[in-house]
């Protein structure tokens, strides 16, 4: 079966795993926005930042699909 053929449904398993997701990502996301204000190197804070860009992809990611 490809993704053309797929039910428009979403199971309580893939809600679990969804919200697991999207939690893990926000919580990530929370605590990287709040590392970058103690770090004084520019390139870790560099990297904190493509970390928090990464993480909030990823939620918006879930959010697309509980959309559709």
């Amino acid at each position: 079966m490809n993704n053309e053929n797929a039910p428009s449904i979403i199971t309580g398993k893939d809600l679990d795993y969804l919200s697991d997701m999207f939690n893990w990502n926000y919580g990530s996301y929370k605590c990287t926005v709040n590392a970058i204000d103690n770090v004084n190197d520019e390139e870790i804070k560099n990297v904190l930042i493509s970390a928090t860009d990464m993480f909030y992809d990823n939620m918006n990611i879930v959010l697309n699909i509980l959309n559709n």
